[in-house]
């Protein structure tokens, strides 16, 4: 998920983002004066383009409904209401449910090239709409343009990657030790896949997710983020005229928007054959339990408490900028934001230097304006608790080298914090606060900030800075980073979809988008075909 910061971009497009009035709300909630809508003025006209309206269904499953409360979803860099969606019930979500089961009876006998075929033209279409969804993301979510049409790029690269993978998916054949007899693996989808995905990254993880989904013959049941809903509702318009146009189910790729109670249906739903779900340690370890509960299969995409170490031998002019992206990128509302910086004490006080200035730099403000590389975070429920956060570093000695305030302007910005002198197992230090507050800690030995590295209850990504071959093959290795994306001299964030994406611990283990991460939405069987006419038994056992 690396910031694109060079990606051209349509200047039209962001000059016509441009004129804003402020005021103030809290995210979205019941249905605000349709006067007000950020929609009905000239200047977002574009988001008619993406077929939204004033008021939007906010379930489809072949067909547009939707009989749940009206929420309003808003700006984070202003925090004026854009548009509304109407949620789903818990009817709509029976209903929406039953159609993509219905749906899985013909997506299961389309061949997985032929599936493949309709995901590479999800992906051309997602191009088609790119810097006008990019710029959707900008707007409800808050990060900055280059993050959103970056985000849509993902979705479309997973396209890609999946159309390859879906003339490769399939197990091996197994020499057997019985004469006339050949031992297999079978691959088979696991039918349903419900995801839910998180406001950070409203695109990316659905595509993630949907598209390797749908290769492998599953059909998907899809609830974003209440605060992200239009976005939700904008890209399954994309996905289902797709659909639509290859006369194949609209509820193939169903979405039910909706809050708590959608979610906690899904989970318990044994219907649902794998539940994905991204989001905060408390929520998915409920998730967790209520799937497992019924002994059913869930994919966890969970917190990170991320860091970055730098030796005494590591390149300031790599290690500088990676912490900056890795702590500052979205507002530091990933979940691999880097949260901790460890710096060996014969370099700690000159990077300090070198990244207090560097904060000093970062361009800051709306978000669709193409020269920012700072915007709001997503709501102000995120402000206050970066405000505790900060506050709660300082009680427990922590000194604030940079930042540490919210910006006097409207929207949700806050400053890009450093807060340095805490210790390495600081309360504060060990809690992930969805926030651009980096702790910066000295240390002195590989050994002891190996075990700091590890001594959180996440294990999502890593990054070690240095030139010693053998220190990075020990950072490598089994006594080394215990997550699930341990780099080198580079950022913290920044993922390729070529690779398995996940993090042990308690950010869940489950594994997203590339490699065999297409393992995780089929169901294996092992099959021995006895060809011959005799009936040898394994191990040589006789039975007569």
């Amino acid at each position: 998920m690396m910031m694109l910061f060079t990606l051209p971009l349509g200047r039209a497009l962001c000059r016509r983002l441009a004129a804003r009035n402020n005021a103030w709300s809290p995210g979205p909630r019941a249905a605000a004066t349709m006067a007000t809508l950020l929609i009905q003025r000239p200047e977002y006209g574009w988001l008619r383009e993406l077929e939204l309206q004033e008021e939007n269904a906010g379930v489809y499953d072949g067909r547009w409904g939707g009989r749940g409360e009206v929420v309003t979803t808003y700006c984070p860099a202003n925090n004026e209401p854009i548009a509304r969606v109407r949620q789903a019930n818990l009817a709509d979500y029976e209903d929406t449910l039953k159609k993509a089961k219905e749906a899985w009876k013909i997506w299961a006998d389309v061949p997985a090239p032929k599936r493949g075929e309709i995901v590479r033209q999800i992906g051309e279409a997602l191009r088609q709409k790119i810097q006008v969804l990019g710029s959707l993301v900008s707007l409800e979510m808050g990060k900055i343009l280059v993050e959103g049409v970056g985000e849509v790029q993902e979705y479309v690269d997973v396209c890609d990657y999946a159309v390859g993978l879906s003339r490769m998916i399939g197990g091996p054949i197994l020499p057997s030790e019985r004469p006339g007899h050949a031992l297999l693996e079978q691959w088979n989808p696991v039918g349903l896949v419900g995801i839910i995905t998180a406001f950070n990254f409203p695109v990316a993880v659905y595509g993630w997710n949907s598209a390797i989904a749908m290769i492998c013959g599953n059909v998907c049941l899809w609830k974003g983020a209440p605060t992200t809903s239009l976005i939700s509702v904008a890209v399954t318009k994309i996905i289902a005229k797709v659909l639509e146009d290859n006369n194949l189910p609209g509820a193939i790729c169903a979405l039910t928007c909706g809050g708590a109670d959608i979610g906690t249906a899904m989970a318990r739903d044994e219907r649902v054959d794998l539940l994905s779900f991204t989001g905060s340690t408390h929520v998915g370890k409920q998730v967790a339990l209520m799937v497992q509960e019924r002994f059913g299969r869930s994919l966890l995409e969970l917190g990170g408490n991320n860091a970055i170490i730098a030796f005494e031998d590591a390149d300031l002019n790599l290690v500088v900028p990676s912490a900056l992206f890795a702590a500052v990128g979205t507002a530091g509302q990933r979940c691999t934001t880097a949260r901790r910086l460890f710096l060996h004490e014969s370099i700690h006080d000159e990077v300090v230097s070198k990244l207090t200035k560097a904060y000093a730099q970062v361009r800051v403000g709306n978000p669709w304006d193409p020269d920012v590389l700072y915007g709001p975070l997503h709501t102000q429920q995120s402000v206050k608790m970066f405000l505790g956060a900060v506050e709660e570093a300082r009680k427990q000695g922590g000194t604030v080298v940079y930042g540490g305030k919210v910006m006097d302007r409207p929207g949700n910005y806050v400053e890009p914090t450093i807060v340095t002198g805490l210790a390495h197992d600081a309360a504060i230090v060990h809690t992930e606060t969805f926030a651009p507050i980096l702790y910066i800690l000295k240390f002195k030995e590989e050994d002891e900030v190996f075990a700091w590295n590890n001594e959180v209850k996440q294990g999502l990504s890593s990054s070690l800075f240095t030139k010693d071959l053998g220190r990075i093959f020990r950072w490598l290795g089994p006594k080394g980073s215990d997550c699930g994306i341990v780099n080198v001299n580079i950022p913290t964030s920044g993922a390729e979809i070529g690779g398995a994406f996940g993090g042990e611990k308690h950010t869940g283990g489950g594994r997203e988008s590339g490699s065999d991460a297409w393992k995780q939405y089929m169901r294996r069987s092992t099959c021995t075909i006895n060809y011959s006419k005799d009936l040898p038994l394994a191990q040589g056992i006789k039975f007569q």
